[in-house]
């Protein structure tokens, strides 16, 4: 399958749960993290759109579930999961944004694959572990993108990579892991080969979708 065009990718719609999604046909890929990993710009940065994915300065200010398509294709999805972990919220509603972001995760059939953006400086927090174990639950693969890469010096980035990388030996089956920089394009080519390598393939058929 040739190079997807995710620079034609544009909004869908956005759910506030499971039961509002998209119909669950086709194939999907998400991308998560703490509200201050820089998701947001990481999904504009390989979209080659400025605004596609909302940033702000306040972390944790998207609180749905974002759907963007590629072009026309509708079977072929990018999906921008609420952050989690940080956002100046209600600890109520946190509970609520992860509840939701467990179900999408554990319950979507045309996930096929789960990017995780964790700052290089600070990774794997309890959120990023807990997010991990429902991937692991689910069989699901988990692409981890080391973001801010260019926010320290070369050696201390290759450091950071092989650290996390020597943590998550128990996963290494479904997790693979990467620099990356929004601000430097660093890392861009290998995040399109697992994007296409996940977008690629035949879709589920469609079923309902039921509410939980």
């Amino acid at each position: 399958m040739p190079r997807l065009n995710y620079a034609s990718a544009r909004f869908l719609v956005s759910s506030p749960d499971l039961a509002r999604c998209p119909q669950d046909h086709g194939l999907e890929v998400a991308f998560a993290g703490r509200s201050n990993a820089g998701k947001s710009s990481a999904i504009n940065t390989l979209t080659r759109q400025n605004s596609l994915a909302r940033t702000s300065r306040t972390p944790g200010r998207t609180q749905l579930i974002n759907f963007f398509t590629l072009g026309d294709d509708q079977d072929r999805r990018l999906v921008d999961l609420p952050g989690y972990g940080y956002a100046k919220v209600p600890e109520k509603v946190k509970e609520e944004w992860q509840r939701h972001l467990s179900h999408y995760l554990q319950r979507r059939r045309s996930l096929k694959g789960l990017v995780l953006l964790m700052d290089v400086r600070h990774p794997l927090t309890e959120f990023d572990q807990t997010l991990l174990g429902w991937a692991d639950d689910k069989d699901m693969p988990v692409h981890i993108l080391l973001t801010k890469a260019d926010k320290l010096k070369s050696g201390a980035a290759k450091t950071a990579l092989q650290q996390v990388r020597s943590r998550l030996l128990e996963w290494e089956d479904l997790v693979s892991v990467q620099l990356f920089s929004s601000l430097k394009k660093q890392g861009v080519e290998e995040v399109y080969a697992r994007l296409d390598e996940w977008l690629a393939g035949d879709a589920p058929a469609a079923e309902p979708i039921q509410s939980q």
